[in-house]
């Protein structure tokens, strides 16, 4: 709203012109959900904890020492995120862009879908959430909707083809089963944040790293003249997606704020499920499905870990790691909280530059 309004006084105001420039609304973007999540995340919080009462239930089946340490700490922190992503985003992206709706649309979906599965956590006192397959069923849905969009909106054979990275040229045609595709790596991104939410701060950073990548990436991507100098795959309109990324990056900095050990709150699975399906279809949107594995690694090794445990489980009756997902082993060892949530943070980063590498290395 902001963006037309500041851009239509640019005869009157020459300098109301900067606007125009997405690099300047990310970075407005990256401020303005930082200060909202501020201003009103104590608020939300007083909120949630009068609301939960008990707050979020712990897992019994986890560390013993989460049941003494984390209990009667309130969930559902993605919703302070959620209102900042979306206040920034209407104020500074261009509400004209059909990419900018359709992330929005599987943000605030998969955000719907975790926060009535944490109200039901919440009013059940329980650790489980509604049915596994209605919530994938639902997950799949949204998902699949966004991903036809991005088909419809771009242009073919890119918009239907799954890209490989390091190799200019290479695509992998799909057709109309891209979209199968699509909703794999959206939902599958929802899934493997919402996996690895289970330590204070943990999530939260790599996911800030993630959307800071996939904010340059979309501004080169969607920029006609980067994109030819670097031989990447232009589609045109997904510059504007940098300015969700960089307000996932504003929110997530002032969630960290609250979240930081020992939390005032959790993020749930609204955030988590939202933050991670947002990823997703930014990296489909942008046609760098693949590198979203390299980026978000830490979160595929995560969700790697529970399949492998219970896969293992299964066909030895025997346990590969002393408890999944990941971060769970490493506190069975003897590892402290806060060493487990920077060295993750550290892997994240590495991988982060990793993944960027990828868009020179052609």
């Amino acid at each position: 709203m902001l963006y037309y309004l500041l851009t239509s006084l640019t005869d009157e105001f020459s300098p109301f012109n900067v606007f125009r420039y997405q690099t300047t609304r990310t970075g407005a973007a990256i401020l303005t959900a930082l200060v909202f999540v501020f201003l009103f995340g104590q608020r939300i919080i007083a909120l949630l904890k009068v609301k939960q009462g008990r707050g979020q239930p712990i897992r019994s089946d986890g560390p013993q020492r989460h049941i003494v340490e984390k209990a009667g700490t309130p969930t559902m922190g993605g919703l302070m995120m959620l209102f900042g992503i979306c206040f920034a985003t209407l104020l500074w992206a261009d509400l004209c862009n059909l990419y900018v709706w359709a992330v929005l649309f599987v943000t605030l979906g998969f955000g719907a879908i975790g926060f009535y599965d944490d109200f039901l956590k919440v009013t059940k006192s329980t650790t489980r959430g509604f049915s596994g397959k209605l919530r994938l069923g639902a997950e799949f849905l949204i998902a699949g909707i966004a991903v036809a969009c991005f088909m419809w909106i771009g242009e073919r054979p890119l918009s239907t083809s799954l890209a490989v990275p390091f190799f200019k040229d290479v695509l992998i045609p799909f057709g109309i089963f891209f979209v199968f595709v699509g909703m794999f790596v959206v939902v599958g991104a929802g899934n493997a944040v919402n996996m690895t939410d289970g330590l204070d701060g943990l999530a939260i950073v790599p996911v800030m790293i993630a959307a800071a990548s996939f904010g340059l990436i979309a501004y080169l991507v969607g920029n006609f003249n980067f994109s030819e100098y670097l031989q990447l795959h232009f589609v045109k309109g997904t510059g504007e997606l940098a300015i969700i990324c960089g307000a996932i990056v504003g929110a997530g900095l002032g969630f960290l704020w609250f979240n930081a050990p020992p939390a005032m709150i959790f993020m749930g699975d609204t955030g988590s499920l939202s933050l991670g399906g947002a990823l997703g279809a930014i990296a489909v949107a942008v046609k760098h499905e693949i590198v979203l594995g390299i980026i978000g690694g830490l979160f595929v090794l995560e969700t790697a870990s529970v399949i492998i445990q219970v896969a293992s489980f299964k066909m030895t009756g025997k346990r590969v790691f002393a408890m999944a997902p990941l971060h769970h082993h490493f506190e069975q060892k003897g590892w402290k909280e806060p060493t487990i949530v920077i060295r993750f943070w550290i892997i994240a980063f590495v991988l982060a530059l990793l993944g960027l590498s990828t868009l020179k290395l052609r």
